[in-house]
């Protein structure tokens, strides 16, 4: 099938479908969570249940756990408490009833805009907690819009982390997503410098390393990241959230390697799925071979603003043909300009990714129209 696309000298062939079937179970050799993205009910501000925990259980069916509630779920841009609260309980529920792997992310998201006080912050890290471990899921500490406006330095980072961390019931993940993602969380860990911060942070992990799982690293920088994993304590994982490096990383050294807690496994769930079984195998070749057509794809999605890439992810899950429209909650399905979407179904369709090519091209053909763009 062929398809006009703008800025293209020629139609648009589309490729093959690349299969991979559900693997037996979880990878042996990695944990591997992927950061889900959310549907919203178009004819209102609440979310379409069905299709938002579908999403999930395809994800399960790979193999892969899910990091619910997170960044790439819209938190701190448009999806809020109330809402939040609904979906870890759901999923949590789920989860659990299911004996499928679930982390959810705890935050204080339910502050209004502004100055917070330490306790206030604590409070509400702690109601956040409160319903995730009400479903036994593991919790993810996400780094906070409050703290970071309110923390003088490494020592308050310290005091929160600490209060929390002496009364989670599991041991948590902590999560340092760099200012890429959030320009709010700019100096986190209490210095602009990202050497300082590690430090302050790899601190925090050394006195609270039994009450910690592992820690996500959002910063785009897979050299920064090796280094900072190779001082972690025994034990403590290293989840990547480095979705322009991640192959490298997961596949690791001889000292080591990462785990994954990673936004763009959302969409490249069944070829992540088949990568992580080969690496189980010890089939470097293959994992590589699997791998290698969508880091462009995770190259585009998540270029700068990087912060914007939720809204090819969920383009994708429409592609793809895991829900019925292309909206997102509070609007940000324009968030991304017509070339860069073009370039983006382009780059899905070389990695294989569409089970289905002539819907997406029938649906890519439909958005180019409303576009004006067709």
């Amino acid at each position: 099938m062929k398809i006009e696309l703008p800025g293209l000298a020629a139609p648009h062939t589309m490729g093959e479908p690349r299969t991979y079937p559900p693997p037996p179970g979880p990878s042996t050799s990695r944990v591997a969570y992927a950061a889900a993205h959310v549907v919203p009910d178009p004819s209102g501000d609440s979310l379409d249940w069905d299709a938002t925990l579908a999403f999930r259980r395809h994800l399960w069916s790979y193999g892969l756990g899910v990091a619910e509630a997170m960044d790439t779920a819209q938190r701190g841009m448009g999806l809020d408490w109330t809402t939040t609260r609904e979906l870890i309980l759901r999923a949590g529920r789920e989860a659990l009833s299911g004996g499928a792997r679930i982390v959810c992310g705890a935050g204080t998201d339910q502050l209004p805009p502004g100055p917070a006080s330490p306790a206030e912050i604590v409070a509400a890290y702690e109601e956040q907690l409160t319903v995730i471990e009400s479903v036994d899921a593991v919790p993810v500490l996400m780094a906070s819009r409050h703290l970071a406006a309110a923390a003088h330095g490494p020592d308050d980072y310290a005091s929160v982390y600490g209060r929390l961390l002496s009364q989670v019931r599991r041991p948590a993940v902590l999560h340092w997503l760099g200012p890429m993602f959030d320009p709010a969380l700019d100096g986190y860990w209490g210095s602009p410098g990202l050497d300082a911060a590690a430090d302050a942070l790899l601190a925090l992990i050394a006195g609270h390393a039994s009450r910690i799982d592992g820690v996500k690293i959002s910063l785009l920088d897979g050299e920064r990241e090796i280094a900072f994993r190779r001082r972690l304590p025994s034990g403590v994982r290293l989840y990547t959230g480095d979705d322009f490096n991640y192959p490298e990383l997961i596949r690791g050294d001889a000292e080591g390697h990462s785990d994954a807690l990673l936004g763009v496994f959302d969409p490249i769930a069944p070829a992540a799925a088949a990568a992580l079984q080969a690496l189980d195998g010890n089939d470097t070749a293959s994992y590589e071979e699997i791998f290698a057509p969508t880091v462009p794809l995770a190259r585009h999605l998540f270029e700068a603003p990087t912060f914007n890439y939720k809204t090819g992810v969920v383009f994708l899950a429409w592609l793809t043909g895991h829900q019925r429209h292309f909206r997102m909650v509070g609007g940000l399905e324009n968030a991304r300009s017509v070339p860069h979407m073009v370039r983006l179904f382009q780059l899905a369709d070389a990695a294989g990714l569409y089970p289905d090519p002539d819907l997406a091209a029938t649906r890519m053909r439909a958005w180019l129209t409303v576009q004006g763009a067709a």
